[in-house]
């Protein structure tokens, strides 16, 4: 076991004026987590901290923050990893609600707007909608994007422009428009080829770095482009 000490964001907004720093001294064995340090400290230190966690294992997105200056997930953080102090904080862009709980509403509006489902008239076959292995490999990353919104609360397009779609939203959409069973592909481009949409990404590549499961956002957003000018879809 190693002592880490962690300094965590703070605010209350039923107490607090304005945010503040907390730190705490845990101790962590090599293979722990960051969100092990996380639960220590709520249930044995103070338990009014607050955070976000469902599944653990890198699945859910819930535990994403900013550690030492960088969007990940708590859950990803490997203890033997990580330097003995360490900067926690809420995902920027996004309003807190308390600690490191932020407003997601915002976030998942986006994505909404997308239309983030297959949409196909067609009459059903017997079984699946079924797709060549060369088809689905197209999609495999966007379909892996988790919703963490790690990429969208640290890409500063979206913090000058709280109307950008964002990075995941984009992704979102590239995940069914280039899905060879979906039926609307000019609908979704219309809802994405616009001043606050792909015209509003400038690849700066904050998406990629901080992407817990090595998305290609970027790229993903350019493939998207470039569909948009075959299409006629200007700015």
């Amino acid at each position: 076991m190693k002592r880490y000490r962690i300094r965590i964001k703070r605010f209350d907004p039923e107490r607090d004026r304005s945010p503040g720093w907390q730190v705490f001294s845990v101790q962590m064995g090599p293979t722990e987590r960051l969100l092990d340090g996380l639960i220590r400290i709520k249930e044995e230190i103070d338990g009014s901290l607050t955070f976000r966690r469902s599944c653990g294992h890198g699945i859910c997105g819930s535990c994403a923050v900013k550690i030492n200056g960088r969007n990940g997930l708590a859950c990803q953080s490997l203890a033997r990893e990580l330097p003995e102090t360490l900067t926690v904080e809420p995902l920027p862009a996004f309003a807190v609600i308390k600690d490191l709980v932020v407003d997601m509403r915002p976030f998942f509006e986006k994505n909404d707007q997308v239309m983030p489902y297959l949409i196909n008239s067609e009459p059903p076959p017997e079984r699946e909608r079924l797709q060549v292995p060369e088809d689905q490999h197209r999609i495999l990353q966007s379909i892996t994007c988790i919703m963490c919104a790690s990429c969208t609360s640290a890409c500063p397009s979206y913090w000058a422009d709280r109307d950008y779609l964002g990075p995941s939203a984009l992704l979102k959409a590239y995940r069914f428009i280039f899905d060879t069973r979906d039926r609307a592909e000019s609908e979704r481009l219309g809802r994405v080829a616009h001043g606050h949409g792909i015209w509003r990404c400038h690849s700066i590549y904050n998406c990629v770095e901080v992407c817990p499961k090595g998305i290609d956002v970027a790229g993903h957003i350019s493939a998207l482009k470039r569909l948009a000018i075959r299409r006629r879809f200007g700015r």
